[in-house]
């Protein structure tokens, strides 16, 4: 057994080259394409020499040992074997899934929901310290974040729908600096931020599915996409949609495999053109639900310094398309929040004008809306 885990173990570290981390490790939001090849190459180096170690010096040491005295080598087999499942059952005491944990303290807040995974806790108002910064986040009755809780939205004015995860939630900024604020002061319009923390596409057009048709007057939808936030859509410790959009509750597993798929996000190939399969699934319906309800569709997608072949080839499989409405923004990569990789205040300004000139050009003007909250002409 200890024989074959090293020839294993080697024979992978010999295999594992960087063509093989591409297709089968995606880009990554909160790591950089350089820590991660970095990583990479740790992760081949330790695996050789663990490998040789085990083949030359455990594998007759252990045979030894297990001549001489194998009760003690059974009865320690027997204690791990007992330490895991100690673990099992303790993880099992917390929250279902994975991917509904978050630190304790954290801002803003979520709860569990049975549809979607989690949604923000509505009408609660909290500040948080963030780089310095006291930053304050504000959700009305419906989850959305508002500049405050006593300017929840109106579902009777005029509003473009922001959905996506944490950087359309304007995480580590004011709700002045957010991407939704900036575009709904420069057009003179509502911005209704439907976005919450962490959600993949799926999640997001689940969200909008059921938020959409309480507004009387939806001008535009505008989503966040980018590669390195992919991975997440592919998560399956959570409800998400799967082919054909069919939807699925969270898959249930064993929560020591859990954080083992949480630390290394190993994905098979057919695994990730499915996840690719269902994400344009997802933006084809999300441009039909905004078009029925007369309002214009955007699919924004940052990308902070040059894209990497990875990004790139990753992109293009899911949104060329002639008919995905998409914005590209190249951002410098230093706008991020220090130590968080965020988008800065700088970023979210630079998104916020591209779809303020995207949205202008697509309705003229995005219908003219006047500041009293009627509509003049006809909505596109």
């Amino acid at each position: 057994m200890i024989a074959a885990l090293g020839v294993t173990l080697v024979g992978w570290a010999l295999v594992a080259n960087q063509q093989w981390f591409d297709r089968h490790f995606l880009p990554a939001f909160f790591v950089s394409r350089q820590m991660y090849s970095q990583i990479e190459m740790i992760g081949r180096a330790a695996a050789l020499v663990l490998g040789l170690l085990l083949l030359f010096i455990a594998r007759p040491f252990v045979g030894r040992l297990v001549a001489r005295h194998a009760w003690m080598v059974f009865s320690t087999l027997a204690a791990i074997v007992l330490a895991f499942a100690a673990s099992e059952v303790i993880l099992s005491q917390l929250h279902a899934h994975a991917a509904d944990e978050e630190p304790a303290g954290q801002e803003p807040r979520r709860r569990l929901d049975a549809r979607l995974g989690w949604t923000f806790v509505p009408s609660r108002a909290a500040n948080h310290v963030e780089s310095g910064r006291q930053i304050e986040y504000a959700f009305d009755t419906h989850g959305y974040r508002v500049r405050n809780l006593s300017e929840p939205v109106d579902f009777e004015r005029p509003s473009i729908l922001f959905t996506g995860e944490s950087m359309m939630v304007g995480e580590g900024l004011t709700w002045d600096e957010s991407v939704p604020a900036r575009v709904g002061a420069a057009l003179g319009v509502q911005s209704a931020n439907l976005a919450v923390s962490a959600y993949a596409t799926d999640q997001a057009y689940l969200r909008l599915l059921t938020e959409l048709p309480r507004f009387q007057h939806p001008l535009a939808v505008v989503t966040l996409f980018t590669p390195a936030i992919f991975d997440r859509n592919m998560d399956d410790d959570r409800p998400h949609l799967g082919p054909g959009l069919v939807w699925q509750p969270a898959v249930t597993r064993w929560r020591m495999l859990d954080i083992l798929r949480l630390l290394v996000r190993y994905r098979k190939e057919e695994t990730i053109d499915r996840g690719v399969a269902v994400t344009r699934d997802v933006f084809r319906a999300t441009i039909a639900l905004a078009h029925a309800h007369h309002a214009t569709a955007l699919i924004v997608v940052p990308q902070f310094g040059p894209e990497e072949p990875a990004e790139r080839a990753l992109r293009a499989r899911i949104l060329d398309d002639p008919d995905f409405p998409v914005v590209r923004v190249e951002l410098d990569r230093t706008w991020r929040i220090p130590g968080d990789r965020h988008p800065d205040a700088r970023a979210a300004q630079a998104i916020a004008s591209a779809i303020v000139a995207q949205l202008e050009k697509e309705v003229d003007g995005v219908d003219r809306v006047d500041r009293t909250g009627g509509v003049e002409g006809t909505k596109r």
